[in-house]
């Protein structure tokens, strides 16, 4: 075979490659595009507190350095179900701030374990990604569930499926440390 006969193979075995990959992006592009659309509107959290989201546990922070998620508003009639809905993620997460209001910053897709593996031996996917498992006990005092971050409304250093943020912080919501 000649150079330009081996190139052009390479060429088209590289493009095999690189449509799925690139499809996969648009794909996830596209749902998180989804997801930003829907839940623009809880940036005042008055709205998301007359649709049913409210507070969990307390404001999420790591000390080691990590950073932090911020403080959980669960929406209680969509996070028992095995089913995810782009529009309607089962939390919005917020950073609390100095002057006391909240800041729209992630969301959160949750399905709780033992439904979840009733009917399936995989676990749960979104943006081509798995969830991952959060087993029971845990801070949220809830059974096993498996979650996905997704940071769309403040960026985050350590990828926008990252658990923790460090550019996020509860020292807004009265934590000392």
């Amino acid at each position: 075979m000649n150079r330009k006969a081996s190139l052009l193979t390479a060429l088209l075995a590289l493009s095999a490659l690189l449509v799925p990959a690139v499809a996969l992006a648009r794909g996830t592009g596209s749902d998180l595009a989804t997801v930003r659309a829907a839940t623009a509107r809880f940036h005042d959290i008055e709205v998301a507190l007359a649709e049913g989201y409210g507070p969990l546990h307390v404001c999420t922070d790591e000390n080691s350095g990590l950073g932090a998620m911020g403080q959980h508003y669960v929406k209680g009639s969509v996070v028992g179900d095995t089913e995810f809905d782009l529009t309607q993620p089962e939390v919005l997460v917020y950073e609390p701030t100095a002057n006391g209001r909240m800041r729209l910053v992630a969301v959160e897709f949750v399905v709780f374990a033992e439904p979840w593996d009733a009917i399936s031996d995989d676990p749960p996917q979104l943006f081509g990604r798995d969830l991952a498992p959060v087993p029971a006990p845990n801070r949220y005092g809830v059974p096993s569930f498996y979650q996905i971050h997704v940071w769309l409304w403040k960026s985050n250093p350590a990828g926008i499926f990252s658990d923790w943020n460090e550019r996020v912080s509860c020292l807004g919501n009265g934590d000392p440390q």
